[in-house]
């Protein structure tokens, strides 16, 4: 039995198959290369990934004192409690509160109270971190734009805001130093 030879249509349609094949791959790279630099602009810019992380050395805040510092655009207020303020937030009944937060949740170490300052109602800056500031009813931190007031661990007692202060990511490095982000 004698074996054919290919006909001329089968030549033609593997030809035309790897013609097509061959431009589809070519048109994906063309279309790749276009559009990588506009999906790279829509990383955060350098200056920003700087801001990701802040080190705060907390060797000059004393017992009692706050320090205000600036993380991603936004202030963070960081506090060194009193034994008494520890002793205060820890005895709040969480259940009374609006935002049922227990201050152990709220603070990695109970001297140390880190959190983003802006109130929860509309983004403003509560007062309380300098000693001549009002600090509100609940002895923390209050807003005058709206009158939100917020205790010794950043929790909301009173006023419109809805939330507690946040509290930002952060880890303690060693005993001096802080990392925000």
């Amino acid at each position: 039995m004698a074996t054919k030879a290919p006909s001329k249509p089968q030549q033609s349609e593997t030809r035309r198959d790897f013609l097509y094949l061959t431009a589809g791959a070519f048109g994906a790279v063309g279309a790749a290369s276009f559009a990588w630099p506009f999906i790279d602009s829509m990383n955060p810019a350098k200056d920003t990934l700087a801001l990701a992380t802040v080190e705060v050395d907390l060797s000059p805040i004393q017992v009692g004192q706050s320090a205000k510092v600036t993380w991603q655009g936004k202030p963070v207020f960081i506090r060194h409690r009193t034994p008494e303020e520890i002793a205060r937030a820890e005895g709040v009944d969480v259940s009374a509160l609006r935002d049922k937060q227990a201050d152990a949740d709220r603070v990695e170490k109970p001297e140390w109270l880190v959190m983003i300052g802006l109130c929860t109602h509309l983004g403003c800056i509560p007062l309380g971190q300098k000693p001549t500031d009002p600090k509100g009813d609940f002895d923390g931190w209050f807003c005058p734009c709206h009158g939100s007031h917020y205790d010794i661990s950043g929790r909301i007692r009173k006023g419109p805001a809805p939330k507690n202060l946040a509290i930002p990511p952060y880890e303690f490095l060693n005993d001096t130093t802080l990392k925000i982000g």
